[in-house]
């Protein structure tokens, strides 16, 4: 009996972790996929199966701004600071990749059309935006964090 214990309190233990691999919930450092260093923290959360993520913090040279606003966003976005800002949003499962979303890149203010995927067993993040066909466009690795 005392077994039979131990093994539901190790999948318990285990259920998280496991649930964390299969869900782009979480935190995320993205990787610049022209220079390959790191830009930022980002946060993914999901709310009734939908995608969202926040920039929680930027990794700046010293001689940068440390808290830059987004001066090429528009709209509500406009002049706002970029920590804290919603730059995934509306991403929606989709067989193996969550879909039917759009990213913005704050250092141009654009909005893509994204969409993203899981690898290297939950560790990774491919991160796709794009305007018009997912062909069109730039991918990045997120790589997760927690």
């Amino acid at each position: 009996m005392k077994f039979l214990a131990f093994i539901a309190a190790v999948t318990l233990a285990m259920s998280p972790a496991f649930a964390q691999s299969n869900s782009p919930a979480g935190l995320w450092k993205n990787i610049d996929d022209e220079t390959g260093k790191p830009k930022a923290l980002i946060r993914i959360t999901e709310s009734n199966g939908v995608l969202t993520g926040q920039i929680e913090k930027l990794f700046r040279e010293a001689n940068e701004e440390q808290n830059p606003k987004c001066e090429k966003c528009d709209g509500a976005r406009k002049d706002q600071p970029i920590v804290g800002m919603t730059i995934l949003s509306n991403l929606k499962k989709d067989g193996d990749e969550y879909a039917g979303g759009e990213i913005l890149d704050p250092n141009n203010g654009k909005t893509y059309k994204s969409k993203l995927h899981l690898t290297d067993g939950g560790k990774k993040l491919s991160v796709r935006g794009y305007i018009g066909v997912p062909m069109l466009g730039r991918s990045q690795t997120w790589v997760r964090q927690e």
